[in-house]
């Protein structure tokens, strides 16, 4: 394994953490946020494997469902719920008012754990 990838996996699960922390505490918009990341970080990791590096969002997420959702690697709803989950932290960050939910939050949260 690269370090770089290792220091991924070690990110998403501290992602993971401070996700399931900020949903304990009611914040589900912010929890959304940090559990997408964990999933974000793990795409990276995998990606970095195969020496595939992007600069964007949309780039990790269209490498990871080529890579490994299309090519049956990998459950193709683990690329749906890293697509899903970035919708819901978009919507955590940018809008006001309670538009995610306690259980947005905790479903993410437990497809991040998967």
């Amino acid at each position: 394994m690269r370090e770089e990838t290792r220091k991924l996996i070690l990110k998403a699960k501290r992602a993971l953490r401070a996700a399931e922390a900020l949903h304990d505490r009611g914040d589900a918009d912010f929890a959304v946020g940090r559990a997408y990341y964990a999933m974000f970080y793990l795409a990276q990791a995998l990606l970095n494997e195969r020496d595939l590096h992007f600069r964007k969002h949309s780039g990790v997420h269209a490498a990871f469902g080529e890579h490994f959702a299309k090519s049956g690697i990998l459950d193709p709803k683990l690329h749906r719920w890293l697509l899903d989950a970035f919708d819901k932290r978009i919507l955590g960050d940018y809008e006001v008012g309670e538009v995610v939910t306690e259980e947005d939050s905790r479903v993410v949260i437990e497809q991040a754990r998967a």
